[in-house]
């Protein structure tokens, strides 16, 4: 049996073998007021998800996590969070890649190896009124395997690596590194992650399709928004999207 992973203080772990979902057990824990910080870790998911209820498949080997947060402020401040894990994940994946590998960022949440998805980050909370009760931080890092029929191309991270990497130390590496990260947006704010996110922007500047529930926008990713949003400069004028699916056009 592998060392159980060590964590900063920051963080109390709950280890699972197995787990329909970690995100439904950071909830219910949330729910039962589990404290900031509580992190749900499995060795797999039998009924994982991703985005808009989307199936994620979750086989032994990959990194599954999700973690209870109670950040003080507005929902729409929260959302920024997704930006938070983003770099957290980047972090971490960045430090196991073979150097010189692109890394990028496709809005809203995924990280991408030499233009491929390989971690996904979901955002789920609760509020009561107008305050924000709790929320958790869902991350799925795909780091010997991917699934070969994904929506769009996926890798693994050890198809991008000089060495194998363990889950232990990729749980490790990502609580080191959003720690750093959640610390300078409670401290600084959205400018820094905001900075550091559009830096590795996946398609900035260039055409994409943003695919909305009734309507699909083509344009030129111009920015990031101050609060996250996506900036899009399409032929009828700017349009700014909260929430949506980048796809390049011409592909599925």
């Amino acid at each position: 049996m592998s060392e159980a992973p060590r964590l900063p203080p920051a963080y109390r772990l709950v280890a699972l073998d197995s787990v329909g979902s970690t995100n439904d057990e950071a909830k219910r824990l949330a729910q039962e007021g589990a404290p900031e910080g509580t992190l749900v870790w499995a060795r797999e998911q039998t009924a994982g998800r991703g985005r808009q209820g989307r199936e994620w498949t979750s086989p032994r080997g990959n990194l599954y996590l999700s973690l209870v947060l109670r950040p003080e402020g507005p929902p729409s401040e929260a959302a920024q969070l997704a930006f938070v894990a983003c770099l957290g994940v980047g972090g971490m994946v960045g430090s196991f890649a073979t150097p010189l590998t692109p890394m990028t960022y496709k809005w809203p949440n995924d990280v991408l190896l030499a233009g491929r998805k390989v971690a996904g980050v979901l955002l789920e909370a609760e509020s009561k009124g107008d305050a924000l009760d709790w929320l958790v931080v869902g991350v799925g890092v795909n780091l010997v395997s991917a699934p070969p029929d994904a929506r769009h191309p996926a890798t693994d991270l050890r198809s991008e690596a000089e060495n194998p990497v363990s889950v232990e130390a990729a749980l490790e590496s990502f609580a080191r590194h959003f720690l750093t990260w959640v610390s300078r947006w409670t401290g600084d704010g959205f400018g820094p992650v905001r900075e550091a996110w559009r830096a590795r922007a996946a398609h900035l500047g260039k055409e994409i399709e943003v695919r909305l529930p009734n309507e699909t926008l083509t344009g030129v990713f111009a920015d990031l928004g101050a609060n996250g949003e996506l900036l899009l400069d399409t032929a009828a004028g700017r349009r700014i999207v909260t929430a949506g699916d980048v796809h390049l056009p011409g592909m599925g």
